[in-house]
């Protein structure tokens, strides 16, 4: 029998279609990293199945134990209240399930990685890196912790990967803007701006940075993370993460 404990990755959810989609992609991806680990999908809104009803599933199939990982790139909202709050209620309700919550996903190298392959998929030559400035955008968060950390991944990875410039944008809550984090590179002087969605699914933010990116006309636009490798590689590091500290009893359990 296969006791390593189930993957339940948490997927916020979205009415464009593409979103779960590209979620399913990703996933399959990870089973073909990891073959026999099972791997299940739960949305927290608009997309079946909802993260409750996925973990009374598992309990009733003899499931006993789960990480459940938000498909997140950073510490915000979600991750800090959203998604707890949701697992500790089916803790209670399921107390034969033992449910530890992984950590996000960023900020990581390997999301950087990615970053870099979607660029290159869109047109970026190796020898383009130090006349290219880069908008980093992602979809915002009110939260100022989450905003930050986008921030300091800007920096880092100008600091380290030989971009002329890194900036950082957002498509809500917090500014800039795509449109004016591009307008501000080209009033710099920096001769070629590329465009980076720091987002793993397309949907409504992730087209809002499209469109500034087009409103200001950046030179490239990546795509969307998806089902990147570097995306399922890093989601498997933090399913690792969680399970080992659950194997040597020092991560504390979502249970009653």
């Amino acid at each position: 029998m296969d006791t390593r404990p189930t993957l339940l990755v948490i997927a916020h959810g979205s009415r464009d279609p593409r979103h779960a989609a590209t979620v399913s992609a990703l996933c399959a991806r990870v089973r073909a990293l990891r073959l026999g680990l099972r791997v299940e999908v739960g949305y927290l809104d608009f997309n079946a199945p909802r993260v409750p009803q996925v973990l009374e599933r598992l309990s009733a199939e003899g499931t006993r134990d789960v990480v459940a990982l938000p498909l997140l790139l950073t510490r915000a909202f979600h991750a800090k209240s959203d998604i707890p709050a949701v697992l500790r209620e089916a803790a209670v309700r399921l107390p034969l399930l033992t449910i530890r919550q992984a950590d996000v996903l960023g900020p990581s190298s390997l999301l950087t990685a990615a970053l870099e392959r979607r660029l290159e998929e869109a047109g970026l030559r190796p020898g383009d890196r130090r006349s290219t400035g880069v908008v980093l955008a992602s979809a915002g968060s009110s939260d100022p912790e989450a905003s930050a950390v986008i921030a300091e991944i800007a920096r880092e990875w100008w600091r380290t990967a030989g971009w002329c410039a890194v900036r950082p944008a957002f498509a809500s809550a917090s500014l800039p803007r795509t449109a004016d984090a591009v307008r501000a590179l080209r009033a710099e002087g920096v001769r070629r701006v590329a465009v980076a969605p720091y987002v793993i699914a397309p949907g409504f933010l992730p087209d809002r940075i499209a469109a500034g990116a087009r409103e200001a006309r950046a030179d490239l636009l990546a795509p969307v993370l998806g089902p990147a490798p570097e995306l399922a590689r890093l989601l498997l590091r933090r399913y690792d993460g969680a399970a080992l500290a659950h194997a040597r009893g020092d991560l504390t359990a979502l249970s009653a």
